[in-house]
């Protein structure tokens, strides 16, 4: 099982960062995906980083040049640098793995972004 602490969440400016970290714990799967995602009040939880077991990284548009995420992977931390963030962008952000041979996921408890004008 693996188990999943977020930090970094917090009350920023536009404009502002904002550094994410997601520390997993457990039997992290080889083959894996793992980054973040984020949902906002009545919407549904979007892919916003995610970085494959094989360093690949996928970002969405809408964070493409803002956003970075990193791993390391000596202390299962995977990072999200976030930079000149929007309003848009609040919303509580989930580090989640998915284990691509087994076809299970796991999900931290979501950390809050506020980005206020």
């Amino acid at each position: 099982q693996v188990q999943l602490r977020e930090s970094g969440g917090g009350l920023v400016r536009a404009g502002g960062s904002l550094r994410l970290s997601c520390e997993a714990s457990g039997s992290i799967p080889s083959l894996n995906v793992m980054g973040w995602y984020r949902q906002a009040p009545g919407k549904e939880r979007d892919l916003v980083a995610v970085i494959f077991s094989g360093g690949v990284k996928k970002y969405a548009d809408s964070v493409q040049g803002r956003f970075t995420i990193s791993r390391e992977d000596a202390y299962n931390t995977v990072y999200l640098q976030m930079n000149n963030l929007k309003p848009e962008d609040a919303a509580v952000y989930y580090c989640g793995v998915q284990d691509l041979r087994a076809r299970t996921e796991y999900w931290g408890q979501g950390t809050q972004v506020t980005v206020s004008s």
